[in-house]
């Protein structure tokens, strides 16, 4: 499609509206043959944050302190560095050996893995208003010390999960950077977690951000309404369906209904 032109003010801009709406990059105009230099700018900026996200460490400090008094734990998964991790994302899904020793066997009803996966800095930003939002809905249930995990790829938390003895797992991870936002947190929730269960058989909450993502107040509504669905029902992935009614979690979150 012939890219439009760039216009000299919004109300000659028939792109305007449209581009309003979303984050996507449209009718981003010409410059003769080519884009304009701001796009090519905006562009290599936005490719930049987001190999920034993939490769910049977790910092756990941040996110331990937020999780505060709840009891942290710490692990890694068997990737020994970043650079293996990318490489061997099968080495992302199993804990490393000196972690075995390090998480308690429960029984929990709920364990909640904060995993920097490929952005931690969707983690140290949004993972623990999350799980804070998440212990204020659940009075009375047996929740497991809070695991920090690095180097980690979602199915890590089956494993870690089954070591608690828990019997829902909660995966709060940094979902692969895009070129509008580097700091997305997705959640995974798997019902009687362990070693070897597919991803049918876990749900995900997704685009968890504040630059115009699923806000965290209401992604926590969203995975409690999940949780108790879950141990009702035995079950999660395929089987399980949101079927929760928008503005009634809207209204728990404390959020305007959704129009």
């Amino acid at each position: 499609m012939r890219r439009a032109p760039v216009a000299d003010t919004p109300a000659q801009d028939p792109w305007a509206q449209l581009r309003a709406t979303t984050r996507a990059r449209i009718g981003l105009g010409q410059a003769g043959d080519a884009l304009p230099l701001r796009e090519v700018l905006g562009f290599q900026m936005a490719h930049a944050l987001a190999r920034d996200a993939v490769h910049a460490p977790l910092d756990a400090a941040g996110p331990e302190a937020a999780l505060r008094p709840h009891p942290v734990l710490h692990a890694r998964s068997a990737a020994p560095d970043r650079s293996t991790y990318l490489r061997r994302p099968d080495l992302g899904r199993r804990l490393h050996p000196k972690s075995l020793s390090t998480l308690p066997n429960g029984p929990f009803d709920i364990a909640f893995v904060l995993a920097d996966g490929l952005s931690a800095n969707a983690v140290e930003r949004h993972a623990a208003p999350v799980f804070r939002a998440c212990l204020a809905r659940l009075p009375g249930w047996r929740i497991a010390p809070a695991v920090i995990a690095t180097q980690a790829r979602v199915a890590l938390g089956d494993e870690i999960g089954e070591r608690l003895g828990a019997r829902l797992a909660v995966m709060l991870i940094g979902e692969r950077p895009g070129l509008s936002v580097p700091d997305s947190l997705g959640i995974y929730l798997t019902h009687a977690p362990r070693v070897g269960r597919r991803d049918s058989e876990r749900n995900c909450i997704s685009n968890i951000h504040t630059a115009g993502g699923l806000d965290p107040e209401l992604a926590a509504a969203k995975l409690v309404w999940l949780m108790r669905e879950a141990l009702a029902r035995k079950l999660t992935g395929t089987g399980l369906k949101d079927d929760a009614d928008p503005a009634a979690l809207a209204s728990t979150a404390g959020l305007p209904p959704p129009t």
